[in-house]
């Protein structure tokens, strides 16, 4: 780790902990949750930002524009942030770098970043002049961001997989119909997770099927301003008039059953983040396979009894070797009343706590 380690005074970690609180209130996806706190030399707040999604200001940027709209000079004061400034140019430009511009004369860093394009900004700012320390709460800021951290490592897109389904568990009825189990409300709610996704993945059973469009709609029903590629996993042909294929060019027919492949093939085409709509087979295998990140369902107050499940079988034969998963607090709540449903977001348990978990009874709230 560059810098000296950081054990932090007491105004830092409060810093910090404000920091972590921060990117708890952004968007899960391509790029990681990330809040940062500007201290004056009297440990004074300044100024503080997060990180609200790809495309947006990183967390270190935000809080710099924070303090330039109130006219808070922050020449020479610290800057704590969740995650090791960027060294790179992406959407935006390297955070390192507007660090230094600004004058930050120090700069708190809770966890390192491990991956080979974004890393090296500490010692960017190092080289630079600025006091540099990390490691401060690094525990609690990696476990914030366990699948993004293991996603980047493995070279994949982040995946999302979004399920609409009934208490039970049915995406369809016996009979197969299934427009609309969740209210327009909770469909305009998936749809903005579709504009922030790089790539939206089903079946080519659910395209047969249900011929949907995939496109990325807001609550009026028109297309929004950003749209993901709409791919089709499998080998059976796409029709020639299928909805999904479009007219804008951003269709992709993958002739792939694994979901490893289709991760692989998809981040070599630049997709860092996946939304996986169905049906039941895909969202099952990206299960079965530990390469799902966040899971969202919209569960509408209806019981079906019989029908279509939301996964299908993940080969799991006893308890013990249940797919475990926690509430994720993050972005409006793990439990969120969506018109009549309610949208529950869930992350996996991190591979190091499966085997200590204790499962209490939920106190969860909508």
């Amino acid at each position: 780790m560059t810098g000296r380690p950081a054990d932090g005074s007491a105004v830092e970690r409060s810093a910090m902990a404000l920091a972590l609180k921060l990117a708890s209130q952004g968007v899960r996806g391509a790029n990681p949750l990330v809040g940062a706190v500007i201290l004056d030399s009297a440990g004074e707040v300044l100024s503080s930002g997060f990180h609200r999604g790809a495309g947006t200001a990183h967390a270190e940027a935000d809080a710099l524009a924070n303090a330039a709209a109130t006219g808070a000079d922050v020449t020479g004061a610290t800057m704590v942030v969740t995650l090791e400034p960027c060294n790179h140019t992406g959407r935006t430009g390297p955070c390192s770098q507007a660090i230094i511009d600004a004058g930050i004369s120090r700069v708190i860093y809770a966890a390192a970043d491990s991956t080979a394009h974004a890393a090296g900004g500490a010692a960017a700012l190092e080289a630079a002049g600025i006091t540099v320390g990390g490691g401060l709460m690094a525990a609690e800021a990696t476990d914030l961001n366990h699948r993004w951290i293991r996603a980047a490592q493995e070279q994949r897109p982040f995946v999302t997989v979004k399920t609409a389904q009934s208490l039970d568990g049915r995406t369809a009825a016996e009979d197969g119909t299934s427009q609309w189990i969740t209210s327009a409300e909770a469909r305009t709610d998936g749809h903005a997770i579709r504009s922030r996704a790089d790539a939206v993945v089903v079946g080519t059973g659910t395209v047969l099927t249900d011929n949907p469009r995939l496109t990325a709609r807001n609550a009026a029903g028109r297309d929004a301003d950003r749209q993901p590629l709409r791919v089709a996993a499998g080998r059976r042909p796409v029709p020639a008039d299928a909805a999904i294929r479009g007219t804008d060019g951003r269709f992709l027919q993958l002739p792939l059953h694994d979901p490893a492949e289709i991760c692989r093939e998809l981040y070599v085409r630049g997709v860092r983040h996946v939304m996986i709509e169905g049906g039941a087979t895909v969202a099952g295998a990206f299960l079965s396979a530990g390469l799902a990140d966040e899971l969202v369902a919209y569960v509408a107050p209806v019981l079906l009894g019989a029908g279509t499940p939301a996964f299908a079988n993940l080969g799991v034969r006893t308890l013990a070797d249940a797919s475990r998963w926690r509430w994720d607090e993050t972005n409006g709540g793990a439990a969120l009343p969506v018109g009549a449903d309610l949208r529950l977001r869930l992350e996996p348990v991190p591979d190091d706590a499966q085997h200590a978990l204790d499962v209490p009874n939920s106190t969860l709230k909508p």
